[in-house]
């Protein structure tokens, strides 16, 4: 039988964590660190529902601002789920790189087209790091993942910087003269 949990279920299970959060709690934390995890925000809808189904969570409807809205929790299922998961080997990140995709393909514009297009990156870099800023000035407000969530954050800047650097290595080589191969 194949495995009900996928990688993205340990995301969800990760940000459900002790405290507990809805489905759009969840899109939220998702928006702020989408520099380590994306998918569709519906995904984040339907992932927790599905969860709840498999009984790895529970899901309690509570009042919110102006609806009810429906908390969930991990069960202690849940709980063994991520604590076997937290004991397995990491693999390499696995990367899905748009911009490495489009200078693979520069063959088919023109430099300056290329050029612009992968630009723009930068102004999506510093939403990312003022994200990230904000989430290492929120960390104290959960003393259980502090650490945690500055240790990830350092690793969203650096993933920053390194798209920064690369970038300008990309615009530095672009912009020169073109070598033959």
């Amino acid at each position: 039988m194949r495995d009900p949990l996928s990688p993205f279920s340990y995301v969800v299970l990760a940000l459900v964590g002790r405290r507990g959060a809805s489905a759009h709690d969840i899109v939220q934390m998702m928006r702020r660190g989408r520099a380590f995890w994306t998918a569709a925000e519906s995904h984040y809808y339907a992932e927790p529902k599905r969860l709840a189904e498999l009984g790895y969570l529970t899901a309690e409807t509570v009042p919110g601002k102006t609806t009810q809205r429906r908390v969930y929790s991990l069960t202690s299922r849940g709980e063994e789920a991520l604590h076997q998961w937290l004991a397995q080997p990491t693999g390499f990140p696995r990367i899905q790189n748009e911009a490495v995709v489009r200078l693979l393909a520069a063959d088919y514009t023109d430099t300056a087209t290329l050029l612009a297009g992968l630009l723009a990156m930068r102004a999506e870099l510093d939403t990312i790091e003022a994200d990230l800023a904000a989430t290492i000035d929120a960390a104290p407000s959960l003393p259980h993942r502090e650490r945690s969530i500055r240790l990830v954050a350092d690793f969203g800047l650096r993933l920053v910087r390194a798209n920064r650097d690369w970038l300008a290595t990309v615009e530095a080589e672009l912009a020169g003269p073109e070598r033959e191969t």
